[in-house]
């Protein structure tokens, strides 16, 4: 017979693992919808080739899917802050879900159509295919305004270290990179990039299923922000994160810097590295298979990075693993044609840069008032973002002008510039003190 004393110890831990799972629920959530995203990631620009054969419309269908993303992740937080955390998440996957559901039977609609594999054809599937990936993108950066300030709610519930529980999360994100690519690449050898974006659709729904399930309703409710939201208080609202973000050297410098770095990794993920894996006669396959190596590299680093991250120190692990993860793979693909040798830099690279997100996380969630996290952290990630939409566009007309190789050497450059400021710039090295009393209480 069990003890009583053991019987009420299990009941006073059931409230702890309760908290915990919404965490690994908001995790797994996440995970989810990384999963059918990344996916997407290998079938939109290879449907925007076999379509087109333009590289130049692969990344005008990145911009539109991107574009809309960054805007609602600039705006959203005033949004998110009346609508509550939770809710907004809900919300945003939904309607992804629907969005790319309805592209997947726009694309089956016309292929099966009597003028399928005509140029005709071929643009009127485009252009509505940049629409519903437009909405769908739309959509996602309302959510994922609403992802992130959850965080540190629910590993506050579940009594886990920041830098800890933001490693988890990045390793949601990047375990779906690491397994979508790939996954991605062989499905759309198997059933068609039409095909993956009912995939897409259905981990959207999952995601959906999850949060509605394990993440407590509680997590995440409208806090002091209530009653309507007139314009001049939504714009009121968007400014006041906007502001505190110029305040903060630090948050600045880290945003400036990522939005250059992920400019160019999105002309070199979306546009250059399809392009490269097409002209090499590598397939679709290789294409998933090297951006599921960036993705395992990322989730080692990360994983790495949340165990290890109470103790690393912060500013010399930052900026050797950011001028080492960067530029590489952009040289690698300028010099070799052997999927194995680049995918060998991939894993590399990847490792090196998934170190930097807890690093990076728990650096806001520190600096960042808790009241203030939806409107700040939307502006901080709107403009790291704010280059993505542009790298699309960028790589497809590098690609067209230059030739592919030239490209991948320009932008690698950039990348390898960019990657020295935390050498150069003095307001880096903060990121081994703690945040001055007025932020850490604010």
């Amino acid at each position: 017979m069990m003890p009583s004393g053991a019987g009420r110890d299990d009941g006073a831990d059931r409230p702890q693992r309760r908290r915990t799972l919404a965490l690994h629920g908001l995790v797994g959530a996440c995970f989810a919808s990384g999963l059918g995203t990344a996916m997407a990631a290998v079938a939109v620009p290879w449907l925007v080739l076999e379509l087109t054969g333009s590289a130049v419309l692969t990344g005008v269908v990145g911009f539109a899917q991107l574009a809309p993303y960054v805007l609602l992740q600039a705006t959203a937080g005033p949004l998110v802050d009346r609508a509550g955390l939770r809710r907004s998440m809900l919300v945003g996957n939904t309607i992804a879900a629907v969005a790319i559901g309805v592209a997947a039977a726009v694309v089956a609609f016309h292929a099966a159509g009597p003028h399928a594999g005509a140029s005709a054809s071929a643009s009127a599937g485009f252009w509505p295919l940049a629409v519903l990936v437009a909405v769908s993108g739309a959509a996602r950066g309302l959510a994922d305004a609403a992802t992130a300030p959850l965080v540190p709610v629910v590993a506050e519930a579940a009594r886990m270290p920041i830098e800890r529980a933001t490693g988890v999360y990045a390793a949601g994100n990047r375990g779906a990179l690491l397994v979508g690519m790939p996954l991605g690449g062989a499905l759309v050898a198997l059933v068609g990039a039409g095909g993956v974006l009912v995939v897409d659709a259905l981990a959207f729904c999952v995601a959906v299923v999850i949060v509605a399930c394990v993440v407590p309703a509680v997590a995440g409710q409208p806090g002091e922000a209530t009653g309507s939201l007139g314009l001049r208080t939504y714009a009121h609202q968007l400014a006041e994160g906007m502001r505190f973000l110029r305040t903060d050297r630090l948050l600045l410098g880290i945003v400036a810097m990522v939005a250059v770095t992920n400019l160019l990794d999105e002309a070199l993920t979306s546009v250059l590295l399809p392009v490269w894996a097409s002209d090499r006669g590598h397939g679709s396959a290789a294409f998933g298979l090297i951006g599921g190596a960036l993705g395992l590299g990322a989730l080692i680093g990360v994983m790495l990075g949340a165990w290890l991250g109470p103790r690393l120190p912060r500013w010399a692990t930052y900026a050797s693993c950011t001028v080492l993860s960067g530029a590489p793979p952009f040289f690698a693909l300028a010099a070799w044609s052997s999927v194995p040798a680049v995918l060998a830099v991939a894993v590399v690279c990847g490792a090196l840069g998934g170190v930097l997100n807890p690093i990076v996380g728990a650096v806001q969630f520190e600096r960042i008032p808790p009241r203030m996290h939806a409107r700040v952290l939307g502006a901080v990630k709107a403009s790291a973002w704010v280059g993505i939409p542009f790298g699309s566009l960028l790589g497809g007309a590098l690609a067209a002008a230059v030739g592919l190789a030239a490209a991948l050497l320009l932008t690698g450059a950039a990348m390898l510039l960019m990657t020295l400021a935390p050498f150069v710039f003095p307001a880096w090295r903060g990121l081994d003190r703690t945040p001055p009393p007025a932020l850490a209480s604010s």
